[in-house]
């Protein structure tokens, strides 16, 4: 990919991010979410983060719209209000609390399982990029090394708990959820992961011999 090519893909990218973040930021002003202006400040810091990110390691442009609709889907779910008579779980009708398969599926959750599966395609992506087998070739998705991305995951998805953890106790009346919820999301991010480890491993299986 040559220099000038570059900035070409990346500037929709761009324009997408700044278009919803935009939109979070006056959606968060006129409804008053001193929640959700917490959350922008950290998806801001999200996004600088995966911009030194793609400096360093070069993500693929699927990749950066990946993150890119994970943000979106972020922004407008503790934003969109839902219809009268939407079910939903909490005490904010939201598009995070609505209820997919009542009682037993969140969007939430979905997004979660989304989300934390891009973070283990993009440990894979750091982790080949960074190693080389003895001979000096590619490294391959065997078992430890999805294990181990798929670990890396999680552990994202942890601190993603913590951050949450951090606005229940200085934001009141926020909609993260309590103890159940927090054990939900976190069984979300297992899916996610091992979906995604699975989605690399079958991507990079061997072609059979004819």
């Amino acid at each position: 990919m040559t220099s000038a090519t570059a900035p070409a893909r990346l500037l929709p990218v761009f324009l997408f991010n700044a278009a919803y973040m935009a939109a979070a930021v006056a959606g968060s002003i006129v409804q008053g979410n001193r929640e959700f202006i917490f959350y922008i400040v950290v998806m801001l810091v999200l996004i600088a983060v995966m911009g030194a990110v793609h400096r360093s390691v070069r993500l693929t442009t699927g990749m950066l719209w990946a993150f890119s609709f994970w943000g979106l889907a972020h922004m407008a779910g503790g934003l969109c209000p839902l219809p009268a008579g939407w079910p939903y779980n909490g005490d904010q009708a939201v598009l995070y609390s609505l209820w997919l398969i009542p009682e037993r599926l969140k969007y939430d959750q979905i997004v979660h399982a989304y989300g934390f599966g891009v973070t283990t395609w993009l440990c894979w992506h750091i982790l080949r990029n960074a190693l080389r087998q003895p001979d000096g070739s590619a490294v391959r998705p065997t078992f430890g090394m999805l294990t181990l991305c798929a670990a890396a995951g999680m552990g994202f998805g942890a601190l993603n708990e913590v951050i949450e953890f951090i606005a229940v106790l200085t934001i009141p009346n926020t909609n993260v959820g309590g103890y159940e919820n927090t054990g939900w999301d976190l069984v979300a991010n297992l899916i996610g992961t091992l979906f995604a480890a699975l989605i690399i491993r079958l991507r990079h299986a061997p072609s059979p011999r004819p």
